[in-house]
């Protein structure tokens, strides 16, 4: 794929897990992504060890990982692969709690207000 490891980008890794939750922390990359503030990035394939995201990650300027629920997956994803340098988004932390929190709007816009101020 042309322009796979392009550097100086900012990265975001959602959990995007099956909860309410998981919605919230995919929508909220989705939101970041669309409005410039950094790239939404695959974290099955940093899972997965696929090359050429590995090298794309590591060329990150900076990384945002954002997780749903205190499982934290996305920050033991990337942590598990050898990245250790990152800003981490816990849903729990904005008060939203697994199972009671719709991804309306007005909660994917406070999640990715937070994700903003994380990335710089």
């Amino acid at each position: 794929m042309a322009n796979q490891c392009c550097g100086g980008t900012k990265l975001i890794f959602a959990c995007s897990g099956a909860a309410d939750v998981g919605a919230i922390a995919d929508q909220a990359a989705r939101k970041l992504t669309k409005e410039g503030a950094g790239k939404m990035f695959c974290l099955s394939g940093v899972g997965g060890r696929v090359s050429g995201i590995m090298k794309t990650t590591e060329a990150a300027e900076k990384i945002l990982a954002i997780d749903g629920c205190p499982l934290n997956c996305a920050k033991n994803c990337l942590e598990l692969a050898g990245f250790t340098t990152f800003a981490h988004l816990q849903l729990a932390d904005l008060g939203l709690e697994k199972g009671n929190s719709p991804a309306t709007e007005e909660i994917v816009a406070k999640a990715a207000a937070k994700g903003r101020e994380l990335l710089g």
